[in-house]
């Protein structure tokens, strides 16, 4: 019995070291190595940094600087100076070059500093380990953090450079007021590049992450100071500068001039910032998906185009247009002139029209940046500014009439639509040209009638006016009657075909979007189609010359310059328009009120023709 049970008993243990022996190996396949555990735990392979995003003019000098969240202007390591590298160094952490994310002996004087303190006094971080707590922790002071700022850190030398990670921490420390990275400081507190700043200006800013509140140039500059020539002396001591630079730098006065941002042309960059979420939606799929979706799934597609174009404004893009500051200068020079003094309010857009791009616009009197822009938000009834695109231009396209063929100004009524002229006056039978010159309703909704709705209005889609609803293929359309109309940039926009042989190319303000090595990353693809053909596009011209030399808009003719166009006035005078072109642009003019009411009181004054004249005299040639 004994030997029985001494077999079962040697023979348990032998099933139970087997187990143990297959379980050890098992673990010892299993086993990892604490780099690839540190790999798998701790993803640090994609860095993205919130940048500014920088706005340029035709002559590529900056207009607007798009803030993120983090005011940061990022500088690329081969640009960093060196006297900026060194003073970080010196002071922050003299063996960067050496350790591998953590530096052991300053983590035993820390522990010895804290234990005796009995709180944390002193971290002994190292610049990775900073660069660690900027982009994925926080900055409490606990051991739980330090010890994952540890992980972190050793892991983070382990896949990027050591210049990398110098070039994250300029880019990454905080200098109070909101600004990040030493390039931003350096234009923000002193106006002008880091390349440009002496050894003592180097050596103030470097002194700020510290303790940036404490350290802060604007309300404490005395502390700043004190921290500055503390740098000096650490520079020296580490022998990256010379005694005698150091006691020159010392000596130099430090002068802080805060610069703000620069954000010039309000009403042309806010415009700017919506074609830019145009640009993106077309080139990457959102149009369509809008276009596609029913009502609840197009704000969804909505959502996440905004949150798509955050995320590309943070990138650090930068935006090349077509602003030519001189003449959006003088358009708002004229534009917030008159406005005021009418009491009114209104908007402008001037077009070149040889090259398809916005030179200028104003968004209204005195406007302010993120305010009502009105060149592109305001959509209101264009009168009869619609007419030579609903109806003179179809008519003649479908009929080949000349512009001395005759048509009737007597009384039309379709389905009880009765519409009447100006005065209530009928003029029997005029030429087609006379009918446009003098904006005879009766003439248009003539030939609006014989050409056809559908026709006409086949022609008017081709301009791509956002807002026209199946319910405005109506009669009331050939005068201006819309649910909502149309904006002064859409209808500025519609008016470059009469200067491009009836051909149609949708004019942009923005020329391409880069990325921050200079790769283009955004441009429009030229859409260009034909409207009308070349007749009758000449023919179209030749009336809109006739309205400035003898009929609505004889206040607007200038002398010495071809120039032709189309007045709009709406019911009750609520809104009037001028919309015409030079040899070289194309310029747009609205007058009303943004609730809407009569403005008959100007009637006399024309005040639309009065603007045009004053903004397009002036246009270079």
């Amino acid at each position: 019995m004994r030997i029985t049970t001494g077999y079962c008993f040697i023979l348990g243990l032998l099933i139970l070291f087997a187990c143990f022996f297959v379980a050890v190996l098992q673990e010892g396949r299993e086993a990892k190595s604490i780099t690839t555990v540190l790999e798998e735990e701790i993803s640090i392979d994609t860095i993205s940094i919130a940048q500014n995003s920088y706005m340029y003019d035709k002559n590529m000098d900056l207009i607007s600087e798009i803030r993120s969240e983090e005011n940061r202007r990022y500088i690329r390591y081969n640009d960093i100076p060196e006297k900026v590298l060194q003073a970080f160094l010196a002071t922050e952490d003299r063996f960067f070059y050496e350790h591998e994310g953590v530096d052991i002996s300053a983590v035993f004087r820390a522990v010895i500093t804290n234990s005796k303190a009995g709180n944390i006094e002193e971290g002994a971080s190292t610049i990775t380990q900073q660069v660690v707590r900027n982009l994925f922790l926080t900055q409490e002071q606990t051991y739980n953090r330090k010890l994952s700022e540890v992980l972190y850190a050793y892991q983070m030398e382990q896949t990027y450079s050591k210049d990398k990670i110098l070039e994250l921490y300029i880019n990454t420390t905080y200098y109070q007021n909101g600004i990040y990275g030493f390039e931003t400081a350096s234009r923000t507190y002193f106006g002008k590049t880091s390349q440009q700043l002496s050894l003592a200006e180097t050596a103030f800013l470097a002194a700020i992450p510290a303790n940036p509140s404490h350290y802060d140039p604007l309300h404490h500059k005395e502390n700043t100071l004190l921290r500055q020539q503390w740098i000096l002396t650490k520079m020296e001591e580490a022998g990256v500068i010379s005694k005698a630079e150091q006691e020159e730098a010392s000596q130099e006065s430090i002068s802080v001039s805060y610069t703000k941002p620069r954000d010039l042309y309000p009403d042309y960059v806010v415009y700017i910032e919506n074609e830019l979420k145009e640009l993106i939606a077309s080139r990457e799929g959102f149009t369509r998906r809008i276009k596609q979706a029913n009502d609840e799934e197009r704000e969804f597609v909505k959502k996440q185009l905004a949150r798509r174009v955050k995320d590309v404004l943070k990138s650090g893009i930068h935006i090349e247009t077509a602003l030519d500051p001189s003449i959006q200068k003088q358009v708002i020079d004229r534009t917030d002139t008159y406005l005021n003094k009418w009491h009114v309010q209104g908007a402008a857009v001037v077009i070149d029209h040889t090259t398809h791009q916005i030179k200028a616009m104003s968004g209204g009197a005195n406007y302010q940046k993120y305010d009502f822009q009105r060149a592109f938000q305001a959509y209101r009834q264009p009168g009869s500014a619609i007419k030579p695109l609903l109806v003179f231009g179809p008519y003649l396209d479908q009929t080949g009439k000349e512009v001395n063929s005759l048509v009737s100004t007597a009384r039309f009524c379709h389905n009880g639509y009765c519409p009447s002229n100006a005065g209530r006056s009928f003029y029997g039978s005029v030429s087609l040209s006379h009918a446009f010159a003098k904006s005879y309703n009766t003439a248009a909704i003539r030939l609006f009638s014989e050409t056809g709705v559908d026709t006409s209005f086949g022609y008017l889609e081709k301009f791509g006016f956002s807002k026209i609803q199946h319910g405005d293929y109506q009669y009331p359309a050939a005068l201006g009657g819309f649910t909502y109309g149309m904006t002064p940039l859409e209808m500025t926009k519609a008016y470059t075909v009469y200067s491009n042989a009836g051909k149609y190319t949708i004019p942009r303000g923005i020329l391409r979007v880069t990325d921050s090595k200079g790769n283009v990353i955004y441009e429009w693809k030229e859409n260009t189609q034909k409207v009308w053909s070349p007749e009758t596009n000449d023919k179209l011209r030749t009336m809109m010359r006739r309205v400035l030399t003898e009929g609505t808009g004889k206040r607007a003719n200038i002398p010495n310059q071809h120039v032709g166009g189309k007045t709009g006035t709406t019911n009750n005078s609520r809104d009037f328009w001028f919309l015409g072109y030079n040899d070289r642009y194309t310029t747009g003019v609205w007058i009303g009120q943004d609730n809407p009411s009569s403005l008959a009181r100007l009637h006399s004054a024309h005040p639309h023709l009065t603007l045009w004249k004053e903004i397009v005299t002036d246009l270079p040639q």
